[in-house]
Parts: C-alpha cells; sequence; structure tokens
C-alpha cells in the first residue's frame, strides 16, 4: 500500500513538473514535440483549451496501449492526461511569474524532462509520443529518449510553418534537454508478467540446446 501511494504521488509530482514546464513555454509562445505540442498548435486555432485539445488528440493512441502496452498501464496513463489536462488549463487561471526567454527555454525543458520521467518511471505515461516510444523500447529496445526526440522534431518542424522558425528553434533546444534526461533515467514501467518471463526463459533454453 505504501508503495502504491509513493507511486501516485510521484506521478502527481511529474504531471505538476510538466505542466509547469509548458506554462513556460506558452508564456513566450514557444511550443513543445509530440501530442503536447500538437495541441499547442491546435490553440492557435481554435478557442478549446489546451487541456481539452491534449485530451482530444490523444485518444487515438490508448488503442494501442491498451493492445500492446497492458490495461492497467493504459488505464493509468489515461488518468495521467486527465490530470495533466486540468493541472495545466488551472495554471491559466492564476498569476504567473514572467522570466527572461533563455531561462524559461531551460527550465521548461528540465520541468518537462524530470517531470516526463516521473510519470513514466512509475507505471505511467503522457500518451501520445511516449506511449509508441515505451512500445518501441519495449519490443525493440530502441532508447526512449532518441525515439521521444525524433518524433518531436518532425512536429517542431511543422510548428515552425506557423510560429516562427525562431520559436521552433528554441523548442528544439527544450525538447533535447527534455529528452537528454528522459533517456538518462529511464526505467521501464512495463512490467513482464513473471509467468511469462519464466515461459520466455524456458522456451530460449529450448531452443539453444536444440
Amino acid at each position: 500500500m505504501a508503495g502504491w501511494m509513493k507511486m501516485v504521488f510521484l506521478v502527481l509530482v511529474g504531471l505538476f513538473l510538466t505542466s509547469l514546464g509548458l506554462k513556460f513555454l506558452a508564456v513566450h509562445d514557444l511550443t513543445f514535440g509530440g501530442t503536447a505540442g500538437l495541441a499547442t498548435i491546435l490553440t492557435f486555432v481554435s478557442t478549446w483549451s489546451w487541456g481539452v485539445l491534449f485530451f482530444l488528440v490523444n485518444l487515438p493512441f490508448f488503442w494501442m496501449s491498451f493492445k500492446k502496452l497492458g490495461k492497467w498501464f493504459t488505464i493509468s496513463s489515461f488518468m495521467s492526461i486527465i490530470g495533466i489536462s486540468f493541472v495545466r488549463d488551472g495554471l491559466d487561471f492564476i498569476p504567473f511569474f514572467s522570466v527572461p526567454l533563455w531561462l524559461a527555454t531551460i527550465l521548461a525543458g528540465l520541468c518537462i524532462g524530470f517531470g516526463v520521467t516521473l510519470v513514466l518511471n512509475n507505471g505511467s505515461s503522457l500518451g501520445g509520443i511516449h506511449i509508441l516510444a515505451l512500445y518501441l523500447d519495449q519490443k525493440w529496445k530502441i532508447n526512449r529518449g532518441m525515439s521521444i526526440f525524433v518524433c518531436d522534431l518532425l512536429i517542431i518542424v511543422f510548428a515552425g510553418l506557423l510560429v516562427g522558425w525562431a520559436n521552433a528553434l528554441l523548442s528544439v533546444f527544450v525538447i533535447l534537454i527534455a529528452s537528454t534526461i528522459i533517456g538518462r533515467y529511464k526505467k521501464s514501467p512495463i512490467k513482464v508478467p513473471e509467468k511469462q518471463y519464466q515461459f520466455e526463459e524456458v522456451h530460449s533454453h529450448s531452443a539453444n540446446e536444440s
């Protein structure tokens, strides 16, 4: 019970840190990669809030998560997305301190990097690209941070067409900081059942003997 409560607490801390980082970006009209960046872009052409748009753009990824990464991981990710949608939108209703652009870029990268790492390392995710990255990490051992960076970079290219290339380049710097932290401190939140592990181990030995 204590372990479960600790995981929930760390996920909540991660959601707050990530929301704080996204707020730093929004203050300076910067964006991010992944579904967070996509939601940010949509706010430029829609009257809906970031939280609502973020929730909607993540919905298609839950089928992949449910089929490939497990029921409980999917439920946890779904709750985290709801949580960050509320927290991020809530920050728009309270006074927020202003910092120089260069400092906001660094703080955003650090907050998002450590925030997402806490969420991922405690059995959850923030949907979208993170679900895809976790799947690639689990199936082919592709570095999670690198997967997220490449996907984010492609999204930033499209964002540059809308928000300008100067802001897009700064956003790439934010993604680089965050992705480096995520890749450095990753720990797979997807647990392989013990029986499945034993079966795969026996199967592997049998194959080697034959």
